[in-house]
């Protein structure tokens, strides 16, 4: 029985969701000022380079909200949702922009590095209103860990799933 496009797209919407939550709660490395890294952006972005932006937005967010509160992270549940939903729709317009000229690999580097780059910068902000602008300066060299590692395995990802034929289209 073959699955229409619609069905298809929830699955793997449902997928990415619990895939984020997972890889967001399997290795957390608490950082200086009350976060923690982890490797759900790898599935953030690979999310955001499959899916349409609504079902990338939902992934993320929904996936890395959950995780923040299963962790004990409530206060930061809200910046997430919106920050990590805000990284899969850049990765998703980024890579659509860019792949006709550059290419598949170059575009998700690119796009994923610009989504990393929102990531650290509007956490400093939510940081920055919570605790101080000073002291939120402490969890940037994490994010910036978090966000290298994210983007590097987002790309070996993404490129599994191809060749698993794990794909929309």
């Amino acid at each position: 029985m073959k699955m229409n496009i619609k069905t298809k797209k929830i699955v793997i919407a449902a997928f990415m969701t619990a895939l984020v939550c997972v890889a967001t709660m399997i290795i957390k490395i608490p950082s200086l000022l009350k976060g923690y890294i982890n490797m759900g952006d790898c599935i953030v972005l690979v999310a955001g380079w499959m899916l349409s932006p609504t079902y990338s937005f939902l992934a993320a967010a929904l996936g890395s909200a959950i995780a923040d509160v299963f962790s004990g992270y409530l206060i930061y549940a809200p910046a997430t949702f919106v920050i990590k939903g805000i990284m899969a729709i850049i990765a998703f317009y980024g890579f659509k922009l860019l792949k006709n000229k550059l290419g598949n690999m170059l575009s998700r580097i690119i796009s994923g590095f610009v989504s990393e780059l929102m990531m650290i910068f509007f956490y400093f902000l939510f940081e920055g209103l919570l605790y101080g602008f000073a002291p939120s300066l402490l969890n940037i060299p994490s994010n910036i860990i978090q966000g290298i590692a994210g983007l590097v395995m987002g790309v070996v990802l993404i490129k599994i799933f191809e060749k698993s034929k794990i794909t929309i289209h």
